[in-house]
């Protein structure tokens, strides 16, 4: 479905009344309900529900029960129904009821999972194309997301918090996109974990998993490359090991002296400052400016490799 240009919209933009930061902490309901329009679109709404047409059923079910697994439930919290009486309305009911924005993260999250890798197989030829369908829903979240001011977008199949709109298209997206592919598995999955840690106000943790992207994302291109390496080589030893190996041409050796420093102290020396070793007395509390810009880095720097060894011969 697309999303619609209204004159409301435009004159609310004209008088300044859009938000131009993000926040993190409230979900508006209008969103709340854009969303359960979505899921109507692509899973089914109320009437297929009752008809009971394929999967439906099975689809809310799924999401109801994971939800109610983990939060240790029978049913979903502002439910009055029964167990199992009606999946569609016991989800709606709590996306549109819960106060704590993480748990309606959760369900957004999860839903889209379910869009994004089963309803995308769902080939229906009344429907059109189950891909395209897939790819516009999540298109129109994350648009819903930047309408609202929300800083949040889902992308590869998780909820990951924005802190600017430029940084996200030119440096997260990117590294993510070069992630993708069971070369760079492991680097892709402490990436995202970083951002979860982010999203989820844990500092010190994200930090941890920057540092393990930022390695893992060298030794894949070491190994790939069959480019010896000791087993415990730091960061600093991995960077060496890319810059001996000519992943940076010589003639641009001096011109990356600058990186080098960045990428040898950058990232890991604000992980061994503020997340690796023993807090002491006092807990360590790792600033959310400084997590933010450490992602951003370490982005960066994996977009940077990832690049230089598809131009290396």
């Amino acid at each position: 479905m697309n999303v619609f240009d209204l004159f409301s919209k435009r004159q609310r933009k004209l008088r300044g009344e859009v938000p131009d930061v993000y926040t993190y902490d409230v979900m508006p309901e209008p969103l709340r309900v854009q969303i359960v329009h979505v899921w109507h679109d692509l899973i089914g709404n109320p009437v297929e529900y009752q008809q009971g047409r394929q999967g439906v059923r099975d689809a809310y079910g799924f999401i109801v029960k994971c939800l109610c697994r983990e939060y240790g439930v029978f049913v979903l919290p502002h439910y009055r129904g029964r167990v199992g009486q009606d999946y569609l309305e016991e989800l709606t009911v709590f996306l549109l009821s819960e106060e704590n924005v993480e748990r309606v993260l959760d369900v957004v999250e999860l839903s889209f999972r379910w869009i994004d890798h089963v309803e995308r197989e769902n080939e229906d030829r009344h429907r059109g194309s189950a891909s395209k369908r897939a790819n516009d829903a999540i298109r129109e979240l994350n648009a819903r997301f930047r309408e609202h001011g929300v800083g949040y977008q889902f992308l590869d199949g998780q909820i990951v918090r924005v802190d600017s709109d430029l940084v996200h298209a030119e440096v997260v997206r990117p590294a993510l996109g070069l992630l993708r592919g069971m070369q760079f598995a492991g680097a892709q999955e402490e990436f995202l974990k970083a951002h979860e840690h982010y999203r989820k106000g844990n500092g010190k943790e994200a930090l941890v998993e920057c540092l393990k992207a930022f390695e893992s994302t060298m030794k894949a291109i070491c190994d790939k490359r069959g480019w010896k390496y000791d087993p415990g080589a730091t960061s600093k030893d991995l960077t060496k090991v890319c810059f001996d190996k000519g992943l940076i041409p010589d003639f641009w050796q001096s011109h990356f002296s600058g990186l080098r420093s960045t990428l040898e102290s950058g990232v890991p020396t604000a992980r061994n400052k503020l997340a690796g070793h023993g807090q002491g007395s006092t807990p360590t509390d790792v600033p959310g400016h400084i997590v933010a810009f450490v992602l951003h880095m370490t982005a960066s720097a994996i977009v940077f490799l990832a690049e230089a060894d598809r131009q290396l011969k």
